[in-house]
Formats: structure tokens, C-alpha cells, sequence
């Protein structure tokens, strides 16, 4: 495998899994050329009249689609560690004895776990999604046939629609479905919020199943999926554990550390002038993130401000700010709570939005950019402001991307970090894996101070008489590296063996991730 250096000064190689690869140009210095990928034409007169497309079982569907060694499948990852479907897929894939599948899963959990032994036995060739937890720490150790690709969440969208990526099938969780195909996510046994994800599998993918634990007659309304898109549906006894498909309470943050860190995240959008009436922002689902939703409501009441629109993942705490009359919109990109799943179904004004229209960066304009300010965490940021978010100081890789290179083009993007996790410096001189380039990036919070970054004079002199800890980025690593006893060895890696890329948000090539030698 030949390596070479791209604009940001990471080693990439030149191909990855046989397809050749663009490098890494810096920020909008890459534009595309030629038109979108065509699905396939087909015709009514292959349907069913009645508009009835059931089939008896998964496996006969599968069959129907043309399954055959080397395809590429799909699914989406709304059911989060709750996941049975995709599981249960593979051992039907298994059982037909198909083999060296490319699988393109919007992010995987530590359920998939099961899926090893068929990375094992090569019914799966290489993952292009996310691998969390045990895939991360599989694929690091170089046992995976291919090379892993990692993409944004509009990544994923951008590599399908440029054809980058071709879905031979797509199969589609969904927890409400109609005969004809159309499906939600917003209700039913296995109810995970929106189904949004699984919109471009739904629009380009050869071959579209849908697999449903709650088959409605016709119409399914709302559809999130249009039935006109699917060509077999299926229903099975259960999608997965709706306990572990959201969490019926998500908790904020108990740490003192983390509180006053969201605290001060809240603070800075006050005093920075940030926030005021009609402004938007987007904030996650970790503890530390619903903390800062919970003090910025408290800080929007007292000052009478009125947001436009927040941006989910939504939570009931979103919710809250939405009935209480604090926000006109949320425009919800997944759905992380019961709370939101239920907004969703009652508040006309809880609007499902895609990866097409949040994210993509080959449209024509995406939400990403219009939301004032995007509050997000790394599992490590250099002294350029250089960020990662897929592997430890250790080099395994635990994490996937998700939205969060795409919400790095926010008007100010906010890092809320702690300094250091298990005696190990969060902020450190140079980034295992680089995800997020520092000239993105506005400003690290952590509890030991408020780091901004230099290009953002305006932000430096909007809090100039500001009581919020601003120091430099320097100052904050100089104090947690001595109080962690000094700059933690690097990973010992295989320079040799690319385990995985980083694929940056319009398809070049961003970073390797090297296996780790134990």
C-alpha cells in the first residue's frame, strides 16, 4: 500500500479497497465535477397491483434482490445498541453462504458484536461506517480483510449520491411499515425517533427491503420512507430491544468536572453575545451536553430570548425549550429519548430533516452553516486546534464520526472537553487521528479554562470583559501536562498497515488510521 501526504501533512494511501482515492485539498479546495449516481428505472408492471410487496421472510427477500458474493448491503443504526435486525441479517446472509460483503452501516454499536465471527469466516469483506467498541478495537488490530472507511454522517449521504458508494441492497429497520413500503420510526414496539438516515439507501440502492415489527394497513402515514422506493417488505417477530433502542430517561451530566464545564459552554454563548432572539444552536446527548441545554433555558428565561431553531439530536430536554415556547423549531436529525420520539409524533413543529438537507456538503447549501453555534466533544485537540474524535491516545478506534465534521461548520464551533480522562491529557501537542481541522474549530472549553482560537478575534474581543477563564491553548496544556506527570508516550502503530481511513466531508482522504501493536 502506497502512502502519501496530503494537504494537512497525514500519510493516506493512494488506494483503499481497489478504489483509487483523492487526497485531502484543504478546506473547500476539492470541487467535484460530473452528475449524481442514477438509480435504476423500474416499472409498475413488476409490482404487485394491489400494491402488496410482502414477502414471506427475510430470506426470500434477500433472494429476490439478486444476492450474490461482493455486494454491498446496508442498513441504518436508528435502533442504536437495541439493534436485532442487523444481527440476524448476517446469519440469514450466512445461512445462504454469501460471502465478501461490503457492509455499509450508518454506525454500528457494541451489539454488532455478533457480526465478528463473519468478519472472521469473510461473509463480511470490510465495514465503511462507523466501528464502535469491539469493531474498533478488531479492525485496529488489523484482523479485518479491507481497510475500514469512516465517514461523516453527510459523508455517507455525499458517497452514495456521487456514486462513490453503490448499495447493491438496502435493508431498512422500520418500525412502523405499511404493505406497500411506506414506513416511520416515530411509532410502534420498536419506535426509535426518525428514520432519516436510511433516506439516500432508500433513493439509490438497487434493491430496497423494508423489515417491520408492526405492519400497518396502507397508508402508514406519517411516511419517513416513501413505499414508492421499496421493492420487498418484511415483517419479523421483534427489530430489536426497545430498551436499548433509546434511553427513556437520558441523564445529565453528575460530575462537578463536566457541570462546570457546561456551565461555562452557557456562559460563553451569553457573554460572547451568541445568544440573543432568533439565534440557533445544536448540542448532543451526553451528560455534559444536556448540562448546557439545562443552564442555557435557564439563561434564555431570565434574558426573555427566544431561539429560531435548535438542531437535534433531540432529548426531553430539547423538547422542554420547544414547548415552553423558548424555540420556534427543532429540526431533529435522530432522536435519542422517549421524549423526543413522542414530540415528534405530536408537535408539528419537531421537523425530521435528513442527512441531504443537514449535512451534505455536495448540495447546493446545507442546515450545518446557518446554526449560530454547535456544541460538541473529542476524544482528543492539539495545541492548532486540530481535533479527533475516532480513536484514544492509544490509537484503537472506538468511535465513529457521526454528524460532528459537519457541525464543524457552524458559525462557532465549541469543543466542551475535559482536560484529561484517566490521567491522560485530553489536550495534547499532535492528534493520533486527525478528524477536525483546527481552522474549523473556535473554541476548546474545558474546567481548567476557555482556550479560543487566535483566527477568532471577534470572539476574543466579545468576551475581552468577560469573568469566563480565558487562557490560551498552550497555557491550559502546559498545566494538564504537568498535573497528568508529564506528555503520555505515543501509540506504538504499524506504519505499514492502514487499518482504516478518515475520509474528510467532500470524499478526500484526511487520515490513516495504523493497526496497534499490542
Amino acid at each position: 500500500m502506497k502512502l502519501i501526504k496530503n494537504s494537512a501533512k497525514r500519510l493516506v494511501p493512494e488506494k483503499v479497497n481497489n478504489q483509487k482515492q483523492i487526497p485531502f485539498k484543504g478546506i473547500g479546495k476539492f470541487k467535484p465535477k460530473g452528475n449524481k449516481a442514477k438509480p435504476p428505472i423500474k416499472t409498475c408492471a413488476d409490482y404487485p397491483a394491489d400494491g402488496n410487496k410482502v414477502v414471506k421472510n427475510l430470506k426470500e427477500a434477500l433472494k429476490r434482490a439478486g444476492l450474490k458474493d461482493g455486494m454491498t448491503i446496508s442498513t441504518h443504526h436508528h435502533l442504536r445498541n437495541g439493534d436485532v435486525l442487523t444481527n440476524y441479517l448476517f446469519d440469514v446472509i450466512k445461512e445462504m453462504g454469501v460471502k465478501n460483503i461490503r457492509w455499509f452501516p450508518t454506525a454500528s454499536f457494541p451489539c454488532h458484536q455478533h457480526l465478528i465471527k463473519y468478519l472472521d469466516d469473510g461473509t463480511i469483506h470490510h465495514i465503511e461506517g462507523s466501528m464502535n467498541g469491539p469493531l474498533g478495537r478488531y479492525t485496529s488490530e488489523g484482523k479485518m480483510k479491507g481497510v475500514g472507511v469512516l465517514r461523516s454522517h453527510g459523508g455517507r449521504y455525499q458517497s452514495i449520491q456521487d456514486g462513490e458508494v453503490h448499495i447493491d441492497i438496502a435493508v431498512i429497520a422500520a418500525p412502523t411499515a405499511d404493505p406497500f413500503g411506506n414506513a416511520t420510526g416515530d411509532r410502534g414496539k420498536s419506535a426509535c425517533g426518525l428514520l432519516g438516515f436510511a433516506l439516500a439507501d432508500s433513493e439509490y440502492a438497487d434493491n430496497v427491503i423494508i423489515v417491520t415489527d408492526n405492519l400497518v394497513p396502507f397508508p402508514c402515514y406519517p411516511w419517513q420512507i416513501q413505499g414508492n422506493n421499496v421493492d420487498y417488505v418484511v415483517e419479523i417477530d421483534s427489530l430489536g430491544d426497545p430498551a436499548k433502542i433509546v434511553s427513556g430517561t437520558t441523564e445529565v451530566t453528575k460530575s462537578p468536572d463536566r457541570l462546570l464545564i457546561a456551565e461555562y459552554v452557557a456562559q460563553f454563548l451569553e457573554d460572547s453575545g451568541i445568544m440573543k432572539n432568533g439565534f440557533s444552536f445544536q448540542a448532543g446527548a451526553g451528560g455534559t451536553n444536556l448540562a448546557f441545554a439545562v443552564y442555557l433555558k435557564e439563561k434564555m428565561k431570565k434574558k426573555g430570548v427566544k431561539a429560531r431553531f435548535i438542531r437535534g439530536g433531540s432529548t426531553k430536554y430539547l423538547v422542554e425549550m420547544l414547548e415552553e415556547g423558548l424555540t420556534d423549531y427543532i429540526l431533529d436529525g435522530q432522536t435519542f429519548d422517549l421524549e423526543g420520539i413522542r414530540s415528534m409524533r405530536e408537535n408539528p413543529n419537531h421537523v425530521n430533516t435528513s442527512p441531504f438537507t443537514s449535512y451534505n456538503y455536495h448540495g447546493k447549501g446545507n442546515f450545518a452553516s446557518i446554526v449560530d453555534a454547535v456544541v460538541l466533544g473529542a476524544t482528543e485537540v492539539d495545541l492548532n486546534f486540530n481535533a479527533n474524535v475516532v480513536t484514544h491516545s492509544d490509537g484503537y478506534l472506538l468511535h465513529g464520526i457521526g454528524g460532528w465534521q459537519n457541525c464543524l461548520f457552524s458559525k462557532c464551533t465549541i469543543l466542551a472537553i475535559p482536560s484529561f480522562r484517566d490521567r491522560i491529557p485530553v489536550i495534547v501537542d499532535e492528534v493520533t487521528t486527525l478528524v477536525g481541522p483546527g481552522e474549523l474549530i473556535d473554541v476548546i472549553v474545558t474546567e481548567r479554562g476557555i482556550a479560543i482560537n487566535p483566527k477568532r478575534k471577534d470572539l476574543l474581543k466579545a468576551v475581552k470583559n468577560s469573568n469566563l477563564p480565558i487562557k490560551s491553548i498552550k497555557e491550559i496544556y502546559n498545566e494538564v501536562t504537568e498535573l497528568c506527570g508529564g506528555v503520555p508516550k505515543k501509540p506504538k502503530v504499524n506504519k505499514n498497515k492502514v487499518v482504516a481511513i478518515v475520509k474528510w466531508v467532500d470524499g478526500t482522504l484526511l487520515d490513516s488510521v495504523f493497526q496497534v501493536e499490542r
